[in-house]
């Protein structure tokens, strides 16, 4: 077999396959011997069937299935044998002149066509001045996660007087015109009822300030406006029954629990953190501004990365790709494009491509690896500032270590977490070589730079 590479220019080429007879023969031969031991073959017995009748029926797809599992081992030593910067698999050439005939077998040729990997410029240096946004930590931040951890470790108590947002447990019994119990009335034992969902003010007010053990008399039809959907979930019925329940009931409260944020004391410092290392206020909000500007390095970081990126890509403008190649690349890759399409579209094909190449060539240069243990770590990390955000810092290592692990057992999860890591070793190793130019900025402005246009 002789492949003869011919350059074109800097990212085109052709490789041109020249394949003899003895090249596939004896492999030819010997699946034809597999054949003949797997195969049923009226009037012969499992290996006894004559050559000649098995070449007749299988000769052809054996010499396509065996040229094409030589092709694509002998491209593959070649490529790697001659480090080619392919972009892309080889692509058959459709101009091809020369149709082979493998109704007889003899001498072939095959042509591919080539894109390389243009050279991608990476080189950077302190002259190059590239901007670190960073945001602001407010009060007001800070008062929204204060918040949010008096949600997470708030309760539920028993109070003796109705207001608005209150739970209220009770029984509810219907009444006839003159106020008493409707003899076969509807009658629930335990309903629940919040004032604020009641739709009517006037029948709302009918609750409020009411206490444990008081019996309101309310119009649910009125309370409700109407709605039959409610009105049939409230009292229990079909809906097409509710029409027939428009009068007056009578609820006797039986409890009433109140939502209560928990206040900001010791007893939720402890909840929060290891009990003790935070006594007071003003060293829980400090804590909560440390967690807040942990968080929200993330961002500072993607945006840094996003503008060296740039810089990168202004840097290689004038690289050339092999444009036809690619677009070819993109209809055989995909049926549904046409012609239209892909030229639309293939300017973001190239800006895609291009941050990728830029990345990988970094990444190359300076021998960025990421490890499965880095991913783990990474896991881990992940882990414990999603419960801290629930005020949950003091799970056990062994429900811990079950969350990460079910994490980790997601591959797309993985797959992120990998990049991610690889975006923060470029990160450090870019913040090493350029100079970066500290800007601080609200975080609803650096927001909208790193959300995707």
């Amino acid at each position: 077999m002789k492949i003869t590479l011919n350059k074109i220019d800097s990212v085109n080429a052709t490789l041109t396959v020249e394949v003899v007879k003895d090249d596939y023969a004896q492999r030819i031969k010997q699946r034809l011997k597999e054949i003949s031991r797997e195969i049923d073959f009226p009037g012969f017995r499992k290996g006894m069937v004559p050559h000649s009748l098995l070449e007749k029926k299988y000769g052809k797809a054996v010499l396509l299935e065996e040229i094409e599992k030589l092709l694509d081992n002998q491209l593959d030593i070649y490529i790697k044998e001659n480090n080619l910067p392919l972009l892309k698999q080889p692509l058959p050439r459709e101009d091809e002149y020369y149709k082979p005939d493998f109704d007889t077998p003899g001498n072939y040729q095959f042509t591919f066509d080539l894109g390389f990997t243009p050279e991608i410029n990476v080189q950077l240096s302190k002259d190059d001045i590239v901007p670190y946004h960073t945001i602001a930590i407010t009060d007001e931040m800070i008062d929204s996660q204060v918040n949010n951890y008096q949600k997470s470790y708030a309760d539920y108590v028993q109070i003796d007087q109705v207001e608005e947002d209150d739970m209220i447990k009770g029984k509810l019994e219907e009444l006839n015109e003159d106020g008493d119990p409707q003899e076969n009335g509807i009658f629930v034992e335990s309903m629940i009822l919040i004032p604020s969902y009641i739709k009517d003010e006037e029948e709302k007010n009918k609750f409020l300030t009411a206490k444990t053990g008081d019996t309101v008399v309310f119009n649910p039809f009125k309370a409700n406006e109407g709605n039959e959907a409610e009105l049939a979930s409230l009292l229990k019925i079909k809906k097409e029954e509710v029409n027939s329940h428009t009068g007056n009931f009578a609820y006797t409260i039986n409890e009433i629990t109140r939502y209560k944020e928990a206040e900001i004391n010791q007893e939720l410092f402890d909840k929060i953190y290891e009990p003790g290392t935070v006594t007071s206020e003003e060293q829980f909000r400090n804590k909560i501004k440390e967690l807040i500007t942990k968080q929200l390095v993330t961002d500072s970081d993607y945006k840094f990365l996003a503008d060296v990126q740039q810089l990168l890509d202004e840097k290689n403008k004038d690289i050339r790709f092999p444009d036809e190649f690619l677009k070819r690349y993109i209809r055989l890759s995909n049926d549904k494009q046409t012609p239209e399409s892909i030229e639309e579209n293939y300017p973001k094909f190239i800006s895609s491509l291009k941050s990728q190449l830029i990345r990988n060539q970094i990444v190359k240069v300076y021998n960025i690896n990421v490890k499965e243990e880095d991913i783990y770590h990474y896991a881990e990390l992940t882990a414990r500032i999603q419960l801290a955000k629930y005020g949950m810092n003091n799970v056990s290592d062994q429900w811990l270590e079950h969350y990460i692990q079910e994490m980790l057992k997601n591959k797309e999860t993985v797959y992120s977490f990998y990049n991610r890591i690889l975006d923060e070793e470029l990160i450090i190793v870019l913040k090493k070589i350029v100079t970066t130019e500290p800007k601080e900025i609200p975080m609803d402005e650096l927001k909208k730079m790193i959300e995707p246009q």
